[in-house]
């Protein structure tokens, strides 16, 4: 078996989460370019992960709240994972990874860091995109901004 060590992620599940649930109050600001938001749809939208493990890292989430996948209506899924096949084509134009992660967190057990409202996880990945730093100074070197990355791919969509 093997194991892969994400030691950057304790800050994020350490830190005290706000009140509220992110996906639900983010898509209400319309401040799509301060909160990363790329792409509006009818039912689902694409984010920037703020914690991500590559740059591109995306979230692809429905407006409504609900933690159970099983619950998406046929027209939320729908677009849910045409967006997923969407967002796999931009990042394969703009960033030119060699592959992907892509995949869902159901529960705090599996992972899930926003466990209340379900979303699907896009990374890119590129060989050798982990290097010596997270594994000897618990540190994980992501090449490029958010901002920068929000720039590079808004439009896109």
């Amino acid at each position: 078996m093997k194991y892969i060590w994400a030691p950057w992620r304790i800050e994020y599940i350490k830190a005290e989460k706000p009140a509220g649930c992110i996906l639900c109050d983010l898509p209400k600001e319309h401040k799509d370019k301060e909160n990363y938001i790329l792409y509006r749809g009818k039912k689902n939208f694409i984010m920037l992960n703020s914690y991500p493990y590559n740059p591109g890292h995306l979230l692809i989430a429905p407006y409504r709240h609900t933690g159970n996948l099983e619950d998406l209506s046929e027209a939320e899924r729908n677009e849910h994972y045409e967006l997923a096949s969407r967002s796999i084509a931009v990042l394969k134009e703009v960033l030119k990874p060699a592959g992907f992660n892509i995949g869902a967190n159901l529960g705090k057990v599996a992972g899930a860091g926003i466990e209340d409202h379900f979303h699907s996880h896009i990374v890119p990945r590129w060989q050798g995109d982990n290097n010596f730093m997270p594994v000897l100074a618990e540190v994980k070197i992501i090449p490029q901004a958010l901002a920068d990355t929000y720039e590079t791919l808004a439009g896109k969509f």
